[in-house]
């Protein structure tokens, strides 16, 4: 079983990185996590058949996270794909996919479905929204939600929060644990789906030097987790491998490599820095 990590950064346009998705690889599966900016390109890097993708679980709405949505929906269609595409996240992502079928993207589908008969035909998009708790065992592999706080403590309207769901995946298949953190600041169940893993794909966005003002001290403590709290969370969970991912901006490497250092002080198992394309053999 193999983790590529197809994009390893955030919502701003960062030239050494694509937005944030995970990408495992189980024989014939390819189980996609987030489809953020890039991901088709990506995929294509990685020597993964568009054709090939088949499921597709989201961890939230946050643009960074789907904004390429619409492209692996079309283009695994256009490179070959036979079945529906399963699309999981939480609640409105029934209402996301079919408003880019039936609104956004109708013509282009109609267009493609009838002028190039190549294609097969339209192969449908079937999107599920989950809570948290199991979401699907297909006997091969099994995976659960579990609801992880990105955003909790900010002003935001009740009206607004009363529909904002964020998740994190437990990914399980050949005796192995998986955990997908999602965006995420330590919370309960960041700590039961990292329990035990054998890897925990982790958002690490600040070191602890770049947290230097207000704005930045409100993201640590309620948005996503940054390098004074990711090593602790790992060692509480008892990872056995971590792999650091969602990264700002950086003009140099000296604030990832405190990133890392912040990190080791309290995680003393190996750490995988990412890098977009990284690949993790689990």
């Amino acid at each position: 079983m193999e983790v590529i990590l197809l994009g390893t950064g955030g919502p701003r346009p960062d030239p050494r990185r694509m937005a944030t998705t995970t990408l495992i690889r189980l024989g014939d599966e390819n189980i996609l996590f987030d489809a953020g900016r890039g991901v088709v390109v990506q995929l294509s890097k990685a020597g993964v058949p568009l054709g090939a993708i088949n499921t597709v679980f989201l961890t939230h709405h946050h643009f960074d996270h789907i904004g390429d949505l619409y492209d692996v929906m079309l283009n695994s269609w256009m490179d070959g794909r036979k079945d529906e595409l399963r699309v999981y996240g939480p609640p409105d992502t029934e209402r996301l996919v079919s408003t880019l079928i039936t609104q956004v993207y109708d013509k282009d589908i109609a267009w493609r479905d009838k002028g190039e008969p190549s294609f097969g035909g339209w192969k449908p998009v079937v999107a599920t929204d989950i809570v948290p708790g199991p979401v699907l065992d297909t006997g091969r592999w099994k995976i659960s939600a579990e609801l992880v706080s990105h955003g909790d403590g900010l002003d935001m309207p009740p009206a607004f929060l009363a529909r904002w769901m964020c998740l994190g995946y437990r990914f399980e298949a050949q005796g192995k644990i998986i955990a997908i953190s999602g965006d995420t600041v330590p919370c309960p169940g960041l700590e039961r789906l990292a329990e035990g893993a054998d890897l925990l794909v982790q958002c690490c966005f600040l070191a602890t030097p770049e947290i230097n003002n207000e704005h930045l001290r409100r993201l640590a403590k309620y948005t996503i987790a940054c390098g004074d709290t990711v090593g602790k969370i790992a060692a509480k969970a008892g990872v056995k491998k971590l792999a650091l991912t969602h990264h700002r901006p950086r003009s140099d490497d000296a604030m990832l490599n405190a990133l890392l250092e912040d990190v080791r002080q309290d995680y003393a198992g190996p750490v995988v820095l990412g890098e977009d394309l990284t690949r993790i053999e689990v």
